[in-house]
């Protein structure tokens, strides 16, 4: 049980507020003008609603986290067409069945076969924390599938933050300990960690319950399979084959009363994209780790005008 807490106190230090979101609730009810697509009806398996017409943005939330996250996004942005992603297990989702040996390329390779089967060459991906971890690996397996990305409060390494002497090859030790940590912790201990550590992921009381629920109601072994295969790439130096603009936006003001400046998160976040062509960082002064939420407008405004430079 240490090592699960420890998990969550060094992601939280991580990319100050690193730890990979904890969202989501199953695809709800949508506006009136919503589709989903065939892959929505499927259990088990990545699941997509549609939102809107006009250019198709796929927007990947992060761990244990809902299509619901970027849903107010979505609707805030103009001729667009959203298509909502939904990753299996997280936050009362059904589990993937079978479960992928390795969780992040097989989700990769599911969002990948989507943009294929629906027609939808470079599309721009936009991706919150372990989504965009997800939005990257799918740059660099299809280049030619995808667009403009957007990585919003997300590292190449996240283990890289808790450990600067990580590499892909020792890390696999802390992460597989980390694993069974979180699969044995019992269950009031696990809920009671998610609800605080909730609390220091998002400033908004509106959204705070509803993130808490969808952290308690993630279904454990994806959780954790997520993380373990999330902790134990290093994409620091793959990342120089990404040739698709990027723009990474990420936040620190929830740690200022422990020191952190904007200067010296946005330094660990140039650290780790230093090998990406032409990427460009912002930062957010407002927001915790769910900008979408907590720096909407700042966020807004953001993707406007960087879809709007890379049509």
């Amino acid at each position: 049980m240490k090592i699960f807490l420890a998990f969550w106190y060094a992601m939280k230090a991580m990319a100050r507020l690193a730890l990979v979101g904890m969202a989501m609730a199953v695809l709800g009810s949508g506006p009136a003008h919503a589709t989903a697509v065939d892959k929505a009806a499927v259990p088990g398996a990545v699941q997509v609603e549609v939102v809107g017409k006009g250019r198709p943005l796929l927007m990947i939330p992060g761990l244990n986290s809902s299509a619901e996250v970027w849903r107010e996004t979505c609707l805030a942005l103009r001729d667009v067409q959203c298509h909502l992603v939904q990753l299996p297990g997280f936050a009362g989702a059904a589990p993937a069945d079978p479960r992928p040996a390795d969780f992040l390329p097989a989700m990769r390779d599911e969002l990948l076969g989507y943009l294929q089967a629906q027609h939808l060459p470079k599309a721009a991906v936009i991706g919150h924390s372990l989504g965009g971890v997800l939005a990257m690996q799918m740059a660099l397996k299809a280049p030619d599938a995808v667009g403009p990305l957007v990585i919003v409060d997300s590292l190449p390494f996240y283990a890289a933050v808790m450990n600067p002497q990580a590499t892909a090859q020792n890390v696999g030790v802390m992460a597989g300990q980390l694993r069974e940590g979180l699969l044995a912790a019992d269950e009031a201990s696990f809920n009671a960690r998610n609800d605080a550590t909730a609390k220091v992921l998002t400033r908004s009381t509106q959204h705070l319950p509803e993130l808490q629920r969808w952290g308690r109601d993630s279904d454990r072994t994806s959780m954790a399979d997520a993380m373990y295969s999330m902790l134990v790439r290093d994409l620091r130096e793959d990342i120089a084959g990404i040739h698709t603009p990027v723009l990474v936006l990420g936040s620190w003001a929830a740690y200022q009363s422990m020191g952190g400046t904007e200067a010296s998160t946005r330094a660990q976040f140039q650290a780790q994209y230093a090998k990406l062509p032409g990427v460009q960082i912002e930062m957010s002064a407002q927001g915790y780790h769910f900008l979408m939420w907590d720096d909407p407008r700042w966020l807004q405004a953001q993707l406007r005008r960087f879809l709007a430079a890379h049509s």
